[in-house]
């Protein structure tokens, strides 16, 4: 046993063994020993990994108390493993530690993408200065009622909280209630039709529109397009490779019909000259050589000049006029300062899975095709319209018509 007043130190297999009360000195750097001020530390053991902190106080006596309550907090945590200690390291820790350990494994696990990325800078614009164990639940329902009031959806505000919560659970904090809204009613309804989809794509930039028609030709997703290589076309079929899709599972697909014409202009648009030389790129859809990221304000000119969308006001999402003015809001915006507001690329995802069910393919091929693991994510995008609705009641007249030609009596004019 070392030091004055010190626990009795326990066995070697104990997670949480007292070693022994230090003494240090801190003061000016002109400073002697004797006119510093002794601080005392403690050391300990937690989940067998050795902890040393200040106690903050000259005082043994106070500094043995704060070591007791250090080791009753150590073995809380052994009687509980699901309660976890805290150290004075984590008690400094701020959101956006949280959030930048985040963003590491995101990176790592091949996860990080745009939208992570913006839903991570909304929490740290709300949240980064917090201490990450001063946050409270009152904090964060705040913060949901204030994007709320602005106009964001439920289905925004909880890609964003969701991404707070899992820094919590990286960095093994306790985290502050999280409210999860409700997104029933949010689906997206967003659908082409064959003539919508080729206005948009004949407004497109020419590196653009093999991508967006090979999209909605076979419903796959956009960042699995990205990633197509002509190392993955073997004759007449192309192979989504597993790591590149968002389910991790590969899938292949026949290159048939306008597929297969589709795939021929690209071979023929496989020579990138740079410089000098002309080099053959390996990615089938690239811009010059380069992968094909993002092109929203392509996209939302095309949309906007084939008809399926608008500019809003970026503050009240209301129209503007031809002078780009809001009558609502009563401000004046800049070309690139309005929103867009219309049909989105991965409603070719939900084009093609109708189009598909429709067309009398089963649900298990067109599952395979379109990469859903689950049915029930293919019957959501399989929605009803009214032209549904009226071809069903033609075919049940259709139905009662026959039944009456064969001499067939409904049951109920027999009860009568």
């Amino acid at each position: 046993m070392r030091g004055t007043g010190e626990f009795k130190q326990k066995s070697p297999e104990s997670t949480a063994s007292t070693r022994a009360l230090r003494k240090r000195y801190c003061g000016p750097t002109n400073s002697t020993k004797a006119d510093a001020v002794r601080i005392r530390w403690v050391e300990f053991y937690v989940d067998g990994k050795k902890q040393r902190e200040s106690a903050k106080t000259n005082d043994e006596e106070t500094a043995q108390k704060y070591l007791r309550r250090r080791l009753k907090e150590v073995h809380a945590h052994e009687l509980d493993p699901a309660k976890p200690f805290m150290t004075q390291i984590d008690r400094r820790r701020t959101i956006a530690d949280l959030l930048d350990a985040l963003k590491r494994d995101l990176e790592i696990r091949g996860k990080w993408s745009p939208q992570a990325r913006t839903n991570i800078e909304h929490v740290r614009t709300a949240f980064g200065m917090v201490r990450a164990v001063s946050l409270t639940d009152e904090d964060v329902d705040q913060y949901i009622e204030q994007r709320l009031a602005v106009g964001y959806a439920k289905a925004s505000i909880n890609r964003a909280t969701q991404l707070l919560h899992q820094a919590y659970v990286l960095a093994k904090l306790p985290a502050p209630r999280i409210r999860r809204l409700s997104e029933q009613g949010n689906e997206r309804r967003g659908f082409f039709s064959e003539l919508e989809i080729r206005r948009v794509i004949a407004n497109l930039p020419e590196c653009l529109r093999d991508f967006v028609l090979f999209g909605y030709l076979t419903g796959m997703r956009r960042g699995e397009i990205s990633s197509l290589e002509w190392a993955d076309v073997d004759g007449d079929t192309i192979a989504l490779r597993a790591e590149n899709a968002k389910t991790g599972e590969g899938r292949t697909l026949p290159l048939v019909g306008e597929l297969a014409e589709l795939i021929a202009r690209r071979r023929e648009a496989r020579q990138v000259k740079v410089k000098d030389t002309v080099m053959l790129a390996n990615l089938i859809f690239h811009r010059k050589g380069f992968p094909i990221t993002e092109f929203r304000k392509s996209w939302a000119t095309a949309c906007c000049a084939a008809g399926v969308g608008k500019l809003v006001c970026p503050q009240c999402s209301g129209d503007v006029d031809e002078n780009r003015s809001c009558a609502k809001c009563s401000a004046t915006w800049k070309r690139e300062e309005l929103s867009y507001a219309g049909r989105l690329f991965h409603d070719l995802r939900r084009s093609a899975v109708r189009d598909l069910i429709r067309a009398g393919v089963s649900t298990h091929v067109a599952m395979s095709i379109s990469g859903h693991k689950t049915d029930s994510m293919l019957r959501r995008y399989d929605i009803v319209d009214t032209r549904d609705q009226r071809a069903a009641l033609e075919r049940r007249a259709e139905y009662l018509k026959a039944a009456r030609s064969e001499g067939v009596i409904p049951m109920a004019v027999v009860a009568r």
